[in-house]
């Protein structure tokens, strides 16, 4: 088995879909339903598969932190590309195979979108390390 982090993103990837690129806020309150059903539904599966391991959904706030030595640390809110703007919110796996990762995903990518049709959104796939990195001498 081996842990894999399914980022689904608020835009972003080789090129977007067209029912992808209508925000949330654009969706009638059914459209919004059927896609946290869908979500719902299959959190279910990956359990009763034995891959589920964590999901959460992000909210738009945040700031980059970094330590900046004694005192209070340096907090900004940019200028650059930041993670708030991109990553809508994560799944994380355990599954037999890298192949078994990329099905979950393209699975995640059919959600229902505005007008009820398959957002066919990019999920960003990344396995998690499986130890510490060697260093040799």
């Amino acid at each position: 088995m081996a842990k894999y982090l399914l980022l689904k993103h608020y835009r972003g990837g080789p090129k977007q879909h067209l029912n992808a690129e209508a925000p949330m806020e654009d969706w009638a309150p059914d459209e919004i339903t059927a896609h946290m059903q869908f979500m719902f539904d299959m959190m279910d599966d990956l359990r009763e598969r034995g891959e589920f391991v964590d999901a959460q959904a992000l909210a738009p706030q945040g700031e980059f932190v970094r330590y900046g030595g004694e005192g209070k640390p340096p907090v900004t809110d940019g200028p650059f590309a930041e993670t708030k703007d991109l990553i809508a919110g994560w799944i994380v796996i355990d599954v037999d195979s890298q192949e078994r990762a990329y099905e979950a995903a393209a699975h995640l990518s059919s959600a229902p979108g505005k007008d009820g049709l398959p957002l066919h959104e990019w999920i960003e796939v990344r396995p998690f390390h499986s130890g510490a990195p060697v260093v040799e001498d």
